[in-house]
């Protein structure tokens, strides 16, 4: 099986803990040269420190908020204009917790800017390059709740399907060009988000913690959550040369959570 990524750029987002951190790593590990975005230089500079290396590869660092639409498109347009990024990894922590009906205009178009504007961004910078290269790998990560909508993450649910959707049609557009573009669908992972939403089950139901994570296992047939280094390993396969023929997938990895097919 073909994994070296040897000679490939990636430019991993929301690479400053949790699942996009994992994924610098994975991708380096297969021979990447990794650059990763966050807001937190400090917390960027550690990830690209520990990333692995040999003596050719070459990490970087990006530090900016991808909801800054401009600072986006300048400071990703300098990075592409000398190193081509062949592969993308679009991710960004999900918006707040509550019902779809109590979320006001502003929360959907803070979370519309935050995923998919910003998304299309990266995309329309990095596309040229895999273009050029005949080369190329999209990989969004994105949530279960695509597929199936959770509980009391309204606004979530909705970008979520806005980001899926724009994902399997620009999987089409690219195809031709040697471009997949696919999503990695996390379940219940090990990261901040998880932090958050047990935080706000505790407080919507008065439960403890034990008890509301004891409630969300149950619905797992692993038993467990997933760590992040689980789901960056299906990012770094899709971002590989073994996945050439995989493309506009919605790929859950969450211990068999969802139950449609």
């Amino acid at each position: 099986m073909d994994l070296n990524l040897a000679g490939r750029h990636a430019l991993v987002c929301g690479a400053s803990e949790g699942i996009g951190r994992a994924a610098a790593h994975e991708l380096a590990l297969l021979g990447a040269d990794v650059t990763v975005l966050a807001r937190r230089p400090e917390a960027l500079a550690e990830v690209a420190a520990a990333l692995p290396r040999v003596a050719s590869q070459q990490h970087a660092t990006i530090a900016l908020d991808v909801a800054d639409a401009v600072a986006l498109r300048e400071t990703v347009g300098r990075l592409v204009a000398t190193r081509p990024v062949h592969i993308l990894v679009n991710n960004t922590g999900g918006p707040p917790g509550g019902r779809a009906l109590d979320a006001g205009a502003d929360d959907y178009l803070a979370a519309f800017q935050r995923h998919l504007l910003a998304n299309q961004a990266l995309a329309q910078l990095t596309v040229p390059g895999m273009r050029t290269a005949g080369w190329g790998r999209i990989v969004n990560i994105v949530s279960t709740s695509v597929k199936e909508p959770i509980p009391n993450l309204g606004v979530s649910n909705t970008i979520r399907g806005a980001v899926a959707s724009w994902a399997k049609t620009l999987s089409r557009e690219l195809g031709a060009d040697g471009i997949t573009v696919n999503n990695v669908l996390p379940g219940y992972t090990r990261t901040q988000r998880l932090e958050q939403i047990l935080h706000d089950r505790i407080q919507a139901t008065g439960k403890d913690e034990a008890t509301v994570s004891a409630t969300m296992l149950a619905t797992v047939p692993a038993g467990r959550f997933a760590e992040a280094h689980e789901i960056a390993a299906a990012i770094a396969f899709l971002a590989s040369p073994a996945a050439g023929y995989i493309s506009g997938v919605s790929l859950a990895v969450d211990g068999g959570r969802m139950q449609s097919i």
